[in-house]
């Protein structure tokens, strides 16, 4: 309503999230999957001549047989992607940018990277922190990604859009011309044109954080890291509350959003609705989430595979389509899983 604004400073704001509903129905397909591969904190998945590759930390392997590794790199792996040649580009956590044994610098928070025809398209998540500090950017209320187009013969670099609220995935849309770029701190997906220039959303008020997106399974693949959560919510519309929380607390017990369940009484959200006579509710609040949403052509769900509160695989940041299925990586949960194509929640 035009008038909210105004009542708003009077009756305070609402806090509210979407719901998971229609194609984004609960259900239990990743803790129903096949388990592919145990590994720590599996982040970036690809594929290179046919094998299924993933990032753990400083290493790239192989997934399957004798897990080979493929690179080993001086920091964090924080994106991979594979051209149709077989080319490798690697985005490590110190900003550095490595394409077929070149390093590009430049970059601040690479977070992920998508061939197409002789350019390697860049998300920069932020400006103000490294991947690895994403909470943190959340905390401040950042929105200060980009995307870059970088020449794969040259390594030039062309800004195609800036002001992004943490850019954390990329996918080209050939058919339309575009990029679709996840911003997570707005919940949504955007697109911006090949050549550079506006952006426009495309598909919103997604009840979860957007991170990596792929294109395949007729459509794209969303991994989504985190659910959004009313007291995360309120916490963010309270900057003096926020700040005191940033400057007195261990980041790691933060009112934020988190990759894996809790792990230390210290944490908040471990009472009330979370566990009732010692069992812990699906349905329950949560900083955790197991998600992965099919998409189709034009950016709409058409199905989803959950890990719920209570399940094992949560903060899927990467999903890709692989021999007929999808293969889903749960950082928080330490596993990679296969899924079967349209055994979610349609």
């Amino acid at each position: 309503m035009i008038f909210d604004s105004i009542f708003d400073i009077f009756r305070g704001k609402a806090v509210t999230i979407p719901p998971m509903d229609g194609a984004l129905k609960p259900n239990t397909a990743l803790d129903d999957a096949e388990v592919v591969t145990a590994a720590l904190a599996p982040d970036n998945l690809a594929v290179r001549n046919g094998v299924a590759l993933y990032s753990s930390h400083r290493e790239i392997r192989e997934i399957g047989g004798s897990h080979r590794l493929v690179e080993s790199c001086p920091s964090d792996v924080t994106a991979i992607a594979v051209a149709k040649d077989g080319t490798l580009a690697i985005g490590l956590e110190d900003g550095t940018l490595k394409l077929d044994g070149r390093l590009i610098e430049g970059f601040n928070c690479i977070t992920a990277l998508c061939f197409h025809e002789g350019s390697l398209f860049v998300t920069n998540g932020s400006e103000h922190v490294r991947p690895g500090q994403w909470v943190s950017d959340l905390m401040h209320r950042n929105a200060s990604g980009t995307l870059w187009q970088v020449d794969v013969a040259s390594g030039e670099r062309r800004k195609l859009a800036g002001g992004l609220a943490f850019a954390n995935g990329v996918a080209v849309d050939a058919a339309q011309n575009r990029l679709i770029v996840s911003e997570s701190w707005k919940h949504r997906l955007s697109a911006v044109p090949m050549q550079g220039g506006g952006v426009r959303e495309v598909l919103g008020r997604l009840p979860a954080y957007p991170g990596r997106i792929t294109e395949g399974a007729g459509g794209f693949l969303l991994a989504l890291f985190a659910p959004l959560n009313r007291l995360v919510e309120f916490v963010l519309q309270e900057p003096q509350y926020r700040a005191d929380m940033m400057r007195e607390i261990d980041s790691r017990y933060w009112i934020a959003p988190t990759l894996s369940p809790p792990q230390s009484f210290l944490e908040p959200l471990q009472n009330g609705g979370v566990r009732s006579m010692g069992v812990h509710k699906p349905w329950s609040p949560v900083r955790s989430y197991g998600l992965v949403a099919r998409l189709d052509r034009i950016c709409q769900p058409v199905d989803s595979y959950h890990s719920r509160a209570n399940g094992r695989f949560h903060g899927v940041t990467s999903a890709i389509a692989h021999e007929g299925s999808i293969l889903a990586a749960s950082r928080g949960g330490n596993h990679i899983v296969k899924l079967v194509i349209g055994g979610g929640a349609s």
